[in-house]
């Protein structure tokens, strides 16, 4: 016997299948298959009712929305199939595993978005609600308004520098209007360009120009004397 005969004969062989044990794989297969065909036909039956549904509701005119009650994911994805192939709105709310259930809406009835934010926080929602949130957005709106009014004139407004528009009730027409020419002929001695009001001479030109101004002061002051000495020898 060569090497590979002895390694084949010493591996266990694999273990043998009993009629009995291959009757009940059978019939576990059986089963599972029956199974599975009666969970498609409830799923069947269960999109058959929804289409009724879901057409009911579109041929009833007072109807805008309609609410499923809550069930599990399998059955909100058939309800939602059906929904889009009917061309309506289809919205699931609440908590996955305790309350998740879908809404419809019709085309022409949509939700707005403040409805379906109370309705994802569990909040009930009707026209008394609709028409108090409205009130409320439009107060909102108008406040907005104001106060981009109110900053704009904020940022528009100019002072009042005239006397004869400012105080004209309290003075009287005349004296605002004189008010305002002496304010108006004063204020023409600060319009003087910042440039103009440096001195632009060096320190040596500054330096002479003291210099001048001293000896000229000094020359009136000797001549004032010179002038009061002769007049004190003609009086004598």
């Amino acid at each position: 016997m060569d090497l590979l005969g002895s390694i084949m004969n010493s591996m266990d062989k694999p273990p043998t299948v009993s009629d009995k044990q291959k009757a009940l794989m059978k019939k576990q297969k059986e089963e599972y298959q029956k199974h599975q065909k009666a969970e498609a036909e409830r799923l069947k039956v269960f999109r058959e009712k929804v289409e009724t549904k879901i057409n009911k509701f579109l041929r009833d005119e007072n109807f805008k929305e309609y609410k499923f009650p809550a069930m599990d994911q399998i059955h909100r994805s058939i309800i939602h199939d059906v929904a889009e192939v009917a061309n309506v709105w289809a919205y699931s709310f609440g908590e996955d595993g305790v309350d998740r259930h879908i809404m419809i809406f019709k085309r022409e009835h949509a939700p707005t978005e403040d409805q379906l934010n109370a309705l994802r926080r569990g909040e009930e929602w009707n026209e008394e609600i609709a028409k108090r949130v409205a009130e409320e957005k439009e107060r909102r709106a108008k406040e907005e308004i104001e106060d981009a009014k109110a900053k704009k004139r904020k940022d528009d407004f100019v002072p009042n520098s005239y006397y004869k528009d400012k105080y004209q009730h309290l003075i009287g027409k005349e004296a605002a209007l004189e008010a305002a020419k002496k304010t108006e002929a004063n204020s023409s001695y600060g319009c003087v360009p910042s440039e103009n009001k440096k001195d632009q001479r060096s320190i040596e030109q500054t330096l002479a120009d003291i210099r001048a101004k001293k000896r000229k002061l000094e020359e009136n002051g000797n001549t004032e004397k010179t002038s009061l000495e002769n007049k004190d020898k003609r009086i004598k």
